[in-house]
């Protein structure tokens, strides 16, 4: 087992890309908090969880508040006495372009999406360090290294601050053994891109772009956020990983 012994808390873990990762880290031996709005859905992922035989717990948490941030923390602590892998992945997109983009849109996409992972690292720093290193994992997107011709700007601006965020934390705390790296997904099959796809001409982009000729699993994505958080990228910090099939080769 690559986490055996590991304790990981991952945003946005209810459903979709953050429950696969808490899946398979909790099959890979790590205990998991599952840190969501959605209690519903973020109990009942925990709950099969437990039911496969791995270490699951539920936390209510908005990463956009940073008492929230504090209380998912203390319940990590109190439960499980330390934390070893910190996974930002809640995000999300208001897909207005730029001209047509309200203000306050923008500002609720950078608090989610950037302002969340710095709260998260903010506090999560100090733990990683008494523990004696642990891995920093934030989920950014093709559009954290390129501009993409089908996201909008705000999107594609929140991510690349978290890439660079990234490599700052990286760089910074790499000295107490914390390693930061950011994964950068293409588009993933999900029930909603299932649903833009009724649009044959969307399809056709989106299929269109990759190399490989299709489009990224939530198990893709969450086999490259096991590799950062295991032993097998001890050497990996700063890195920005695509998983993309080869868009950003171009």
């Amino acid at each position: 087992m690559k986490l055996k012994g590991k304790v990981a808390l991952i945003t946005g873990a209810a459903q979709g890309i953050g429950e696969r990762i808490a899946r398979l880290f909790a099959a890979e031996g790590a205990v998991v908090f599952i840190c969501d709005l959605q209690a519903e859905e973020g109990r009942k992922a925990a709950s099969e969880i437990e039911k496969a035989g791995g270490r699951a717990y539920f936390q209510t948490l908005n990463v956009t508040d940073e008492e929230s941030w504090k209380a998912a923390f203390e319940a990590l602590v109190k439960t499980c006495g330390r934390l070893d892998i910190l996974v930002n992945n809640a995000g999300i997109n208001i897909r207005e372009p730029i001209e047509e983009m309200k203000v306050e849109n923008f500002d609720k996409m950078l608090a989610v999406n950037v302002k969340g992972p710095f709260i998260g690292i903010k506090h999560a720093i100090a733990l990683l360090r008494k523990g004696g290193g642990g891995s920093i994992i934030n989920m950014s997107s093709i559009c954290g290294l390129v501009g993409h011709k089908f996201t909008t700007e705000a999107y594609t601006i929140t991510k690349g601050a978290l890439t660079l965020m990234t490599k700052t934390v990286g760089v910074r705390y790499a000295k107490d053994n914390i390693r930061c790296n950011s994964i950068h997904p293409s588009t993933v099959y999900t029930p909603l891109v299932e649903e833009m796809f009724k649009d044959p001409e969307k399809k056709a982009q989106r299929f269109g772009e990759i190399p490989l000729g299709r489009l990224a699993t939530a198990d893709d994505v969450a086999r490259a956020a096991l590799f950062l958080a295991s032993d097998d990228a001890a050497f990996l910090n700063g890195v920005a990983l695509p998983v993309d099939g080869g868009l950003t080769a171009y």
